[in-house]
Formats: structure tokens, C-alpha cells, sequence
């Protein structure tokens, strides 16, 4: 689906609202554009509809005395009304004369010793005329000042409903458009969550922030502003048209030579316009995720004096992105503001040469009128087309970042399946698993294992071995090449990726908090899990020593990462979030790889707690940590090349002894230092 198609689906969520805007929208643009018929009126009929003919009347009602008799103008004449001979009021120059009787046709006027005379072609005709004094005008126009003052009163009408109209659309098409962006980020922030875990390892998350705020935000500046626009332009353009045809149709006909030049504009400036912007979004993406990558190394960043690297890496990519936004500021120049007024200015000149001069003349092609509103609607045309120009780069810039939200979205992702199954016994079984990230390059090559139920598993190996990797499988982060992992006897592709790890939970090495307390932390907002559930849960890790000493005690809040909490108390909040969801299968991914030596003791408590009657996988650096272990699997390449208890695996002396004895060396030679530094091993004590 292209991304016009996506965005129209995304508006026809909220059509009704829309739909309404855009009828309210041609009610005010109805409405705004009927003023200039309605001047056209004003002139032609109540000021130059003087010189109409006018006849001797008997009639009162909108009369005009003069000598002593009731004069009538044509078209004022009641239906029936007894009339004498026609009579003429006709201006020459600055001046009206009245002229006792008809004329036989019009042409240039002018006054000769007291007479009126009318040249057309070869033709001369003379009139005895009388000059009539400012108060005997202003008698003839008389009856038309309430039919003036009617007119007047409904164009000020007109333009208060168009105003309504156009405040109630502009509120309703930016609600709408708020709407659509609301649903469009929820949408994708869904979808996120929907994303395998493989998809972010190849993209930086600030890109992906990128995405789902800069993006969007982007979009509803296509639906408020450009949208919006567009859609008023166009309203506009055709209401203005219709006038113009209604108004003459040869000199509409002229105004159509416009829209294919602005058609060729638009097409030629997208044309450039959309690769430039490419470029632009790319590297807006790439500067947020240089920025956030470089917030969450800062202190690595300072500690290794990267700074003025960093800088120029940043400068490297703010260059190119200033390089081409400059090329879309020349282009934007080009074909902007200034072209739409040369065109507009060339129309006028054009239109005035031809048909401007013609209608000063008396009897010719157009009415005063009818100039004054052509004129009007004319400058009112290209009012639209500088908005929609306007707008050109904008527009660009939105279906670009549409373009790059509706790719996230095209990006296949799981369904979150909210079926529940029954807990697990916990009986695992991989059976002859490999796997590769990369094709052919296996990083886990026939693994086979079986844990039963309440079993300690212990994966041991050089970084690289493919421990990882194993937990990855067992959580379906990633699903196997070959072979099967079974739970309790089901191959574990027969799940839903939710229900599988429903009764499943990992402890990191470096636990991630969430912003809020520490007892939201523990309980994830999960409305099963009660605050007494919440409490017991951290009383039985032991978290209740160092956390009740807090001034909000298990309330005390915690920000991005829980940075203000110490290691230990991190990874105490992450075992007791582990145990308040009371698993089947527990996974401790190096959970103690990073603790000191007088939390350690701690945290070993709080392992013994969260391991009892649960299958637990157990990644592990200090191998002392895993003596107790029911089984313990050493890696190396992806291969599973010993296997057994801590005691079996330290008498057959391979792999796992030399790496225990190594382990216990160095901790000897530690001790022996220390010896050496404070001068006994009494000054240990």
C-alpha cells in the first residue's frame, strides 16, 4: 500500500468529522465568495443603473421627482403602471444630464454648446440635455439607497456566517487531524512492542524514537497545516471558477491557462524536492541516534576523552544535513512566493490590457461591475495557489516521514496473543538445537540437554560460546535452525510467543528499571499482583533491609534506569519482580556477575529464594556461584563439550576445572597481595 493510500486510511478512521469540516468548509467559502456578486450588483444595478431608462409615472413608490413630474426607472416599474415617454440621465465625465427623451444607441459622449452628443463609429447623434445640480442626483439615486444598504447589510452578514464557518471547520479539521496522529502513534508504539528482539539489534533506538516522534509529528503537520491547505486551496480555486464562468465565460477561460502551469510547477518541484528530503529525514534520524547514544555513554565518553572525536562525528553528519537543507532553501526560493506573484502580476497586466481598457468605454465588452468582481475573484485565485506553494515543502518533508513511520509499520511483528495456558511443570528439553544470526555461521551447533522440573541448569563457557544464545532460543527471541526445544513435552514453536513466556522470567545482569517507584518496579503495574503480593515478594529477597530506611520506603520513587539506586539494590528489585510473577522457568543471566563482595552475600539469599521449586538456567562468570548447581553445561563454540555436577566436572580436570582453578588462583593472588601490603593475614580481620 503507497503512502498516500496508508494516510487516506488512516483520515477515513475519522471521515465523519472530516467530512463535516470540509461542508462547513464550502459553506464559508460559499458564502465569502458570493461578496463580489453582490458588489457586481451594487454597481451595475444601484449606482450605474442611473443612466437605465427611466419613464413618467404616476407611481410613488421609488419615483424621483423632477420640474413638477414622478419619474420611474425600468426596472422599479409596477407591473401594469401607465407610463408616459422615456427619459435618460446620462453621465459625461464628472457631470449627469438629463435628456427628455430616448436615445438611439450609445457611444462616446461628450457636450457641444448645451447639447449632448453621442459618436459611435460613423454615427453622430445630438441631444438637448440639462445639467443636473448635486441635490437632483442625489434625488435620482435616492431610491436606490435602501436596496444598497440591503446589499451592504448581507455582504456584512455573509462575512460574519463565513467567519463562523470557517472557525468551526478549522477547529474540526484540527481535531480530526489531532485524531489521526493520536491513532498513527499508537499504532506504532503498538507495533514496537509487536517487533522481534532481532530488529532493534540493527537499528539505534534514537532512530527509532526518531520515528515514532519526529515522524509523526511531521505527519500532523501534513494533515493540520498542508492537508488542511490543500483542501481550502482547492475548495477555493473551484468556488472561484465557478464565479468566473458565471461571471464571463471567455475571461474564465483565459484564467484555466494557470492551472496546467501550476500542475507542471508542482510536479517539476517534487520531482527535486523528495530525494532532498530523503537525505534530510535520514540524517535528522542519524543525528537522534548519535544524540541518545551518546547520552547513554557520556560517562565513557569523558572517562576516555572521546569528547572532540564525538564532536566531529556529530559535525561530520550536522554538515551534510546543513548541505541539504541549503538546497532545499535555494529550491523553496525558486519555485515559492515570488514565482506565484510574477504570474499573478503577468494575469493583471494581461487582463488590463485587454479587457480593462475596453470596458472604461461606454457600450463595450464588460459593465463596471463585472470588471470590479473579475478583479476581485482574480486577486483572490492566486491567494490559494501561494498557499499551496507555500506549503510544497512541507508537504514533501511529511510524506517522506510518512514514508518512514509506514515502513516500521510494514515490518512484520508478532501478534500479542492475550490466551492464558496452565503453569508449566518446567521440564526442558533441547534436542539436537543449532542456530545461526547469520546464515551458515552457527553460533550453536547440536545442543542437546534436558532439565527437569525444579533443576538448577548452569551454563558456563568463554564469551562467544553461545550461552546467550541458548537463553535467546528458550525465550523465542529467536527461533531455532534446527532441532526442537520442548516444554513439559511440547515443542515450544506450538506456542504464542506471549504464552510461552508467561511462565518464564529473567534477571539481567544489569537490571532495567522503569521510571515510577520501587514498588512499581516490582510489580510492573500488573493488576494480578497485589501491593501485599508486591511486599512479601521484596521481604523475601531481603530487599525490606535496605529499602525500608528509604523516606518513602517502598513508595520512594525511582527515575530513568533507577541510576539513583545502587547495583545491588537494582538487582535486589529485579529478583523480587522475578518472584512476585511466580514462574515456572527462572532465567539468571549473569545476575551477579557485577555485585560487590558484602552485597554478594545478599544477593546468594535472595537466589536461594527465588530458585526453590522452579526450573532455573543459571549464566555464570563466578563459577563458586554455581557449585550447588544439578547441572552444569560447559561451552565452547557453540558445542556443549562437558557436562555434569560441579564435583564430576572437577574430577575428570578439562575445561571447567582449569577454569575454576583459575578463577580460585586469582583470588589467591589477590589474597597474597593484600597479605603482602597490610603485613599479616591478621590485618585482614
Amino acid at each position: 500500500m503507497t503512502t498516500g493510500k496508508r494516510l487516506v486510511h488512516y483520515a477515513s478512521i475519522f471521515k465523519k468529522t472530516i467530512l463535516l469540516a470540509v461542508l462547513m468548509l464550502s459553506i464559508s467559502v460559499g458564502a465569502e465568495l458570493t461578496g463580489p456578486f453582490l458588489a457586481k450588483k451594487m454597481i451595475d444595478t444601484h449606482i450605474m443603473g442611473i443612466e437605465f431608462p427611466w419613464y413618467e409615472t404616476a407611481q410613488r413608490e421609488n419615483s424621483v421627482l423632477y420640474k413638477g413630474k414622478y419619474y420611474t426607472r425600468q426596472d422599479h416599474l409596477v407591473a401594469g403602471e401607465s407610463t408616459g415617454g422615456e427619459v435618460r440621465v446620462l453621465q459625461v465625465g464628472r457631470d449627469y444630464y438629463f435628456l427628455n427623451q430616448a436615445i438611439s444607441y450609445d457611444g462616446q459622449r461628450s457636450v457641444e454648446a448645451g447639447k449632448l452628443v453621442i459618436v459611435k463609429g460613423a454615427d453622430r447623434a445630438e441631444y438637448q440635455a440639462t445639467l443636473l445640480s448635486n441635490q437632483e442626483i442625489f434625488e435620482f439615486f435616492r431610491p436606490e439607497t435602501s436596496g444598497l444598504l440591503t446589499l451592504a447589510a448581507l455582504y456584512f452578514g455573509l462575512l460574519v456566517v463565513a467567519s463562523l464557518f470557517h472557525y468551526g471547520q478549522k477547529f474540526l479539521w484540527q481535531k480530526s487531524a489531532n485524531q489521526v496522529i493520536e491513532r498513527l502513534r499508537i499504532d506504532v508504539f503498538a507495533h514496537i512492542q509487536r517487533l522481534p528482539i532481532h530488529y532493534f539489534d540493527h537499528l539505534p533506538a534514537g532512530k527509532v524514537v526518531a520515528r515514532v516522534t519526529n515522524d509523526t509529528e511531521a505527519i500532523r503537520e501534513l494533515f493540520t497545516n498542508v492537508l488542511g491547505n490543500f483542501i481550502t486551496s482547492g475548495i477555493y480555486l473551484i468556488g472561484i471558477f465557478a464565479a468566473l464562468f458565471l461571471l464571463d465565460i471567455r475571461l474564465a477561460l483565459v484564467c484555466l491557462v494557470i492551472l496546467p502551469i501550476m500542475v507542471v510547477w508542482i510536479y517539476l518541484y517534487r520531482k527535486y524536492a523528495s530525494g532532498f528530503n530523503h537525505v534530510i529525514r535520514a540524517r535528522i534520524s542519524d543525528i537522534n541516534g548519535m544524540i541518545n547514544e551518546s547520552i547513554q555513554g557520556m560517562p565513557i565518553i569523558q572517562a576516555f576523552r572521546r569528547e572532540k572525536e564525538t564532536m566531529r562525528e556529530f559535525g561530520e553528519l550536522n554538515e551534510e544535513l546543513f548541505t541539504y537543507q541549503n538546497k532545499m532553501l535555494r529550491l523553496n526560493a525558486t519555485a515559492s512566493f515570488n514565482l506565484v506573484q510574477f504570474i499573478r502580476n503577468i494575469a493583471f497586466v494581461l487582463f488590463i490590457w485587454y479587457f480593462g481598457g475596453a470596458s472604461l468605454g461606454i457600450g463595450t465588452l464588460l459593465s463596471l461591475g463585472v470588471l470590479y468582481a473579475f478583479v476581485d475573484y482574480l486577486n483572490r485565485l492566486f491567494q490559494p495557489m501561494t498557499q499551496i506553494v507555500n506549503q510544497l515543502a512541507n508537504l514533501e518533508q511529511s510524506l517522506v516521514a510518512a514514508s518512514r513511520v509506514f515502513e516500521l509499520l510494514e515490518e512484520e511483528g508478532v501478534d500479542v496473543d492475550p490466551a492464558k495456558v496452565p503453569c508449566y511443570q518446567g521440564n526442558v528439553r533441547f534436542d539436537d538445537v543449532s542456530f545461526a544470526y547469520k546464515d551458515d555461521q552457527y553460533v550453536l551447533k547440536n545442543i542437546s540437554f534436558e532439565a527437569w522440573p525444579g533443576e538448577t541448569v548452569a551454563l558456563v563457557g568463554h564469551t562467544g560460546s553461545g550461552k546467550s544464545s541458548i537463553i535467546n532460543l528458550l525465550l523465542r527471541f529467536y527461533d531455532v535452525n534446527r532441532g526442537a526445544i520442548m516444554i513439559d513435552g511440547r515443542n515450544v514453536q506450538s506456542f504464542s510467543k506471549q504464552q510461552l513466556r508467561q511462565h518464564m522470567a529473567i534477571v539481567l545482569q544489569d537490571p532495567f528499571l522503569f521510571t515510577g517507584t520501587i514498588r512499581s518496579n516490582v510489580s510492573l503495574d500488573d493488576p494480578s499482583i497485589s501491593p501485599e503480593k508486591v511486599e512479601k515478594a521484596l521481604c523475601d529477597v531481603g530487599a525490606d533491609q535496605l529499602f525500608r530506611s528509604l523516606p518513602q520506603g517502598f513508595d520512594e520513587p525511582v527515575i530513568e534506569k533507577g541510576s539513583t539506586l545502587s547495583l545491588g539494590q537494582r538487582q535486589l528489585i529485579s529478583f523480587a519482580r522475578a518472584l512476585a510473577f511466580d514462574p515456572a522457568i527462572l532465567i539468571l543471566d549473569e545476575a551477579t556477575a557485577s555485585i560487590d563482595t558484602e552485597t554478594e552475600g545478599i544477593i546468594q539469599n535472595a537466589l536461594e529464594v527465588l530458585k526453590k521449586g522452579r526450573t532455573t538456567f543459571i549464566i555464570a562468570h563466578r563459577l563458586s556461584t554455581i557449585k550447588n548447581a544439578d547441572q552444569i553445561l560447559v561451552l565452547d563454540r557453540g558445542r556443549i563439550v562437558e557436562r555434569g555436577k560441579h564435583e564430576d566436572l572437577m574430577e575428570k580436570q578439562g575445561r571447567y576445572h582449569q577454569m575454576y582453578q583459575l578463577q580460585q588462583g586469582n583470588k589467591e593472588v589477590r589474597v597474597q597481595e593484600a597479605v603482602g601490603k597490610h603485613g599479616s593475614a591478621a590485618a585482614l580481620t
